[in-house]
């Protein structure tokens, strides 16, 4: 075969495993609701702020969601005034996005699917991009291939790909910090200096890392644990071929060149310190990541959160499903997949370790993945920052995570036929082709369960607690909550979207209805009969149509009174009868006084939404 025809080969296979990347991610794009962070995304992207919903007073749908209307004249200026004001986050990512809402310009159907697409099809670019990463570090198109493939059916990449938010630009700049990290030790390897234009090239990747979020820097520590590795086996290696020998000159470059790196990264780094530690909503923002009292389930969780994490890399079925069986089953199958596949990958992981052609790219990349693990098991347990109960957070070393999974499938293909064997039990045997494509197939299952929201599921679920709002109230409904960060409205904000969407979805079923009954009667009567039903509507389904009114009270944590007192003096302005519903309501109420008397029923939990109801009567 000669060379031209084994680059159209490569080219194709790259061309499908994007095609199938691209399927994953925009399927259903649009059909999960958006949670919290997400309104972050997209409010700070349209250069909006959220200070502009009022507090401590009724408010309407449409002043609630005014901060997801597109506004033509915004500009960075804007995305960077509320962002750094009103969030913890660097802005790299806002802007892009900024630039990208600008471009399609969303309404209000397509705002969700605009402001996912853009990380969708960041993600749909990381699969070349791990693709060339692994054919330069293992110096195989093999390699690159299984990293690529690996990569497109990942159901944790799918998962973060299908959310407004700023991680797949993060593992972009990931993979190229990963690239410039592999020509270091390979350069320390062949005893040469690393080039100029690589040590530029690292430096403004990492700042730009930085610059898209803070949780970069753990990529960089892991990276200089894995480049430790790297130096210290080579250090080995030459005590043992060599007699005391003098430093050479290389050594003294790129160890000057490697600090040079460090420091403007350093630098790069610096520049957002002032802003971080100045922001004042930093800590209340991330104040769910620190562990309270260290109970017997503190200290075990961060070990299964991470379990958990590692094994949705490759595996998911729809263990979230509602159906118990569909669920257990899944949970099952996840099981006798895991037993079958583990032995495989970590034999292929020996091997690869032995091997000469893929030692270092293994030690790399092994060291870079060990390294972030011991740096999220340090934070859990000497700091008590648990970053493993945010799974989205491990894109900080998924791409060397993909890369160790690359070359462990390449070894596997490689070979004729491989044994999965647990203690002395009988081995499975199969041929290393026949075991990838089953891994991949796995793989794709998995991602089709992500996008069909039965794996990695919103933590917030409006669209299951509309249902139950509109089934018990029949009356206009008042919903509340205590507001602290913009993490409260971005809450409220989903009820607001879901119902909203539900409100246009009954509006065209029945005219649908409408219509197919005008069109079996008679044309003289078909007027009448219009106005007859339009008269119905009027007293019948406006209510279940009419949008709820919302209370954002500010929490006050040292005068609870105060906000009790918020409530029933917004309770006695509006009309009666009333159906308030209390909603992540963190303050305590008495509301005898407003004749509001709390609905006895028990209601199914929603997750994301603690709630009760209570029945406001006219006296």
């Amino acid at each position: 075969m000669t060379e031209l025809m084994i680059k159209n080969k490569q080219l194709l296979l790259i061309l499908l495993w994007m095609a199938i990347a691209l399927m994953l991610r925009f399927a259903n794009l649009d059909s999960k609701p958006l949670w919290t962070d997400e309104f972050s995304t997209l409010v700070f992207s349209l250069g909006n702020s959220f200070r502009g919903v009022p507090i401590d007073r009724p408010i309407d749908l449409p002043t609630l969601l005014q901060p997801l209307q597109f506004r033509p004249d915004a500009g960075i200026a804007d995305v960077l005034n509320h962002l750094l004001l009103e969030s913890n986050h660097p802005p790299v990512y806002f802007m892009l996005a900024h630039w990208w809402m600008q471009l399609f310009g969303p309404t209000e159907d397509s705002l969700v699917w605009i402001g996912r697409s853009l990380p969708a099809l960041l993600g749909a670019i990381s699969v070349p991009a791990i693709y060339l990463l692994g054919k330069f570090a293992f110096n195989s198109r093999l390699v690159g291939q299984c990293a690529a493939a690996m990569m497109a059916v990942s159901p944790y990449g799918i998962y973060l790909a299908q959310e407004a938010r700023h991680y797949t630009l993060g593992i972009l700049l990931v993979i190229a910090s990963l690239f410039c990290l592999t020509l270091a030790a390979k350069k320390l390897v062949q005893r040469a200096p690393l080039p100029v234009w690589a040590v530029l090239l690292w430096i403004v990747v990492n700042c730009f890392g930085i610059a898209s979020h803070y949780f970069f820097v753990l990529t960089l520590c892991a990276e200089a644990i894995a480049l430790i590795a790297v130096i210290w086996l080579q250090f080995n290696q030459k005590l043992a071929t060599s007699n005391n020998q003098q430093p050479n000159i290389w050594q003294f470059q790129i160890i000057w060149r490697l600090l040079a790196v460090a420091l403007g990264t350093l630098a790069g780094g610096l520049v957002w310190v002032p802003v971080f530690l100045s922001n004042k909503y930093g800590s209340e923002l991330t104040n769910w990541l620190v562990s309270g009292d260290r109970t017997f389930v503190d200290w075990i969780a961060p070990i299964f959160q991470a379990l958990a994490g590692w094994i949705t890399v490759v595996s998911l079925l729809p263990v979230e499903s509602p159906n118990l069986a569909v669920m257990a089953g899944s949970a099952i199958g996840m099981a006798i997949f895991l037993l079958w596949a583990l032995p495989i990958l970590f034999r292929a992981l020996k091997n690869s370790l032995k091997a000469p052609n893929t030692h270092l790219g293994t030690v790399i990349f092994g060291g870079f993945v060990l390294g972030a693990i011991f740096l999220f098991f340090s934070f859990a347990y000497i700091l008590g920052i648990d970053l493993t109960r945010g799974p989205r957070y491990n894109f900080v070393y998924f791409p060397g995570a993909i890369l160790l999974l690359g070359v462990i499938l390449a070894v596997i293909y490689s070979t004729p036929t491989v044994k999965s064997r647990w203690f002395n039990l009988p081995a499975v045997e199969i041929s290393g082709k026949k075991a990838v494509m089953l891994i991949l197939a796995m793989g794709f299952v998995s991602g089709v369960t992500v996008n069909s929201n039965l794996g990695y599921r919103k933590y917030y679920k409006p669209d299951l607690l509309i249902p139950i709002i509109r089934e018990v109230s029949k009356v206009p409904v008042l919903i509340a909550t205590t507001q602290n960060t913009h993490v409260e409205i971005g809450e409220l904000m989903g009820i607001g979207l879901e119902w909203e969407r539900r409100k246009k979805g009954s509006a065209a079923d029945f005219v649908t209805d409408l219509t197919d009954v005008t069109d079996v009667r008679k044309k003289g009567s078909a007027a009448d009969f219009v106005a007859d039903v339009t008269d119905v509507r009027k007293k019948e389904e406006v209510k279940a149509f009419e949008s709820p009114r919302f209370l954002l009270v500010k929490q006050r944590r040292d005068a609870p009174e105060i906000v009790a007192g918020i409530l029933d003096r917004t309770l006695s302005q509006l009309e009666r009868p009333l159906d308030l519903w209390l909603v992540n309501f963190r303050a305590p109420v008495n509301l005898a006084a407003q004749k509001c008397q709390l609905e006895s029923r028990q209601f199914p939990g929603v997750d994301g939404y603690d709630y009760q109801v209570y029945h406001c009567s006219r006296s």
